[in-house]
């Protein structure tokens, strides 16, 4: 697999609109995040049902290629995270491209640890414009639904919806040229231009009802992702419950 996803989420460039929000206030000194391409290990085929399995740097979950992708969805609950002390990033997420593309339309939602204290917002991106952060308030525990849809021809609709705390935003946007040749649920480490930066611990997430071009993710069979740098591994993949759930768990780095 080639690697060059991205997600830029330059959480200075929105701090303002952070700010203003009912959402905890990043330290001033937070870096500008972006989400470096994806650098991928040797795939291999399972001996069951064909699914891949890569290493990232960044990401973990389920990537599927092999066609022409225009939706991709899923739900999850945002998970909590546990601070230390040291400032850590991780971000939830659905999209289209940015597996061997260097456009990617995705929309959803971050827990970050700032100053020993969680930082929960949602955002949606379409690289390589900057990411845009909303207002709405977030926290632990909220059910998510996300999903990004296109018409082929570089119309986009990606929607975030919390369902916990009532609000819901649907953007429309333009991309021309998208290959479209992905379709991601993504459990992610932030970069800044330094490289991936450490990943918050944020336990587990469990994805569910995740779908691509109206079906179950594993009709695809997708590529089963862990995160894992200089041999560690950061997050592992669960197998895949009925075509359309799996987990990603967070791994102790010590």
């Amino acid at each position: 697999m080639s690697a060059t996803p991205r997600r830029s989420l330059a959480i200075a460039a929105a701090l303002a609109a952070v700010l203003a929000s009912a959402a905890p206030a990043l330290a001033a000194g937070a870096p500008t995040l972006v989400n470096a391409p994806m650098a991928v290990g040797p795939n291999h085929l399972t001996a069951h049902g064909g699914i891949l399995h890569s290493t990232s740097s960044n990401w973990s979950g389920y990537a599927a290629t092999g066609s022409k992708f225009t939706s991709v969805s899923a739900s999850w609950v945002q998970p909590a995270a546990s601070c230390n002390g040291d400032d850590t990033y991780s971000s939830f997420w659905v999209g289209l491209d940015g597996d061997g593309s260097n456009s990617v339309e995705q929309t959803g939602s971050e827990v970050d640890c700032s100053g020993g204290s969680p930082q929960y917002y949602a955002w949606y991106e379409m690289y390589p414009a900057y990411p845009v952060n909303f207002s709405n308030y977030v926290a632990p525990g909220d059910h998510f639904t996300a999903s990004v849809t296109t018409n082929g021809s570089g119309s986009f609709t990606l929607k975030l919806s919390d369902t916990t705390q009532g609000w819901s935003k649907t953007e429309n946007k333009t991309l021309r040229n998208a290959a479209l040749a992905s379709a991601e649920i993504i459990a992610e480490a932030p970069s800044d231009s330094s490289g991936a930066l450490p990943l918050t611990d944020f336990g587990q997430v469990n994805f569910t009802s995740a779908t691509a071009n109206g079906k179950s993710i594993g009709s695809f069979n997708p590529d089963n992702i862990t995160m894992a740098s200089n041999g560690t591994t950061l997050a592992s993949t669960s197998a895949l419950s009925g075509g359309n759930a799996f987990s990603v768990t967070w791994q102790n780095e010590s």
